[in-house]
């Protein structure tokens, strides 16, 4: 009967965290300075309201502590005929490397703006390694167009990270005007096979110099204000708005949702709005007959809503009337934005 009714004879001590006593703080030497010391693991407070929800099974995942550290670091992402390189550093430490990049593989460095983070090599026509890392052709002809590489930084999505895209475009004259970044365009097939291969140059030769990095001043300027935020009334989340276009903060919802474990039941993006499973783990649990029935498919119990607004996407959430558990709207949009920034 113990072996049927899946009882252990081992002691379960997965709720004593619940009664476990505060330990006395850290005692620091007299002339240590308190600054350099701090929690490696913050623990998230507890409030009265939330302790009706503290069940093993029932706790909510914490925000991702390593969030700054991506899983594969140097990553080429493509999103709507757009590519760019994924980097866990923030602009200012690798516009010195990416600077370095341009004058090694002989592309040389004509204009720059690091406020706007744009960096504009000399004219590839006159460099034999250039116009192989550009595919010119071997065989140029006196006619030939003038033509520059453009990279562009800027602050990523994820917090400390940078993004970096680049492009190919020709020029008149000598090239010795810092031509306005666009990024509206989608490049052709070919423009962007050698954008994704440039990156990806690009990326082992960071990787190559990580032991040396330096930093720039100048460069730190482009740390500018979160591309996501959360807005609260009060204690509880009401929105979360995103500062950028609607493909891009549909493709990284979609992200989060999934390293969320947040299941999609449905979804219509020309409408822009998610159907999502927000089942606790045991409201997903079918019981004591769960051994003999197949596993639940995933039910409708919140909806997530992408809005266009002015210069901004706002994602809000909505309980379905249906769903009778704990989950609230504004748990789902809190546990989001861990996985958003």
């Amino acid at each position: 009967m113990t072996a049927v009714s899946g009882c252990s004879l081992l002691d379960d001590r997965s709720e004593r965290y619940v009664d476990a006593r505060e330990g006395q703080p850290l005692a620091l030497p007299e002339k240590a300075d308190s600054s350099r010391f701090g929690q490696v693991m913050p623990i998230r407070d507890i409030t009265v309201a939330d302790a009706s929800k503290m069940y093993p099974s029932d706790i909510p995942r914490p925000p991702d502590m390593t969030s700054g550290i991506l899983d594969e670091n140097y990553v080429i992402e493509e999103l709507d005929g757009r590519a760019w390189l994924l980097v866990n550093d923030v602009p200012g430490r690798l516009w010195p490397a990416v600077t370095a990049y341009m004058t090694d593989r002989g592309l040389g460095v004509s204009q720059e703006n690091p406020q706007i983070g744009l960096l504009q090599s000399e004219l590839l026509n006159f460099s034999k390694r250039a116009r192989e890392l550009a595919e010119l052709p071997s065989d140029p002809g006196a006619e030939e167009a003038r033509v520059v590489l453009q990279l562009k930084m800027a602050p990523g999505v994820r917090r400390k990270t940078t993004e970096i895209q680049l492009r190919k475009l020709e020029v008149a004259g000598n090239g010795g005007e810092l031509v306005p970044w666009s990024g509206s365009v989608a490049p052709s097939p070919e423009a962007l096979s050698l954008q994704k291969r440039i990156l990806a140059d690009l990326g082992e030769f960071l990787k190559s110099r990580e032991e040396s990095k330096s930093f720039s001043r100048a460069a730190s300027g482009m740390e500018s204000a979160p591309l996501v935020r959360l807005v609260s009334d009060g204690d509880d989340a009401r929105a979360i708005s995103m500062s950028l276009d609607f493909g891009r903060s549909w493709a990284e919802v979609s992200r989060a949702l999934s390293e969320a474990d947040i299941p999609v039941v449905d979804l219509n993006r020309s409408a822009g709005w998610f159907y999502v499973d927000f089942r606790t783990a045991d409201e997903r649990e079918p019981g004591w007959f769960d051994w003999f029935s197949d596993k639940e498919k995933p039910r409708h119990t919140h909806t997530l809503n992408l809005v266009e607004g002015d210069g901004t996407i706002e994602i809000t959430a909505q309980r379905q009337d249906g769903y009778e558990g704990d989950q609230t709207a504004p748990d789902l949009l809190t546990q989001l934005f861990d996985y958003l920034y």
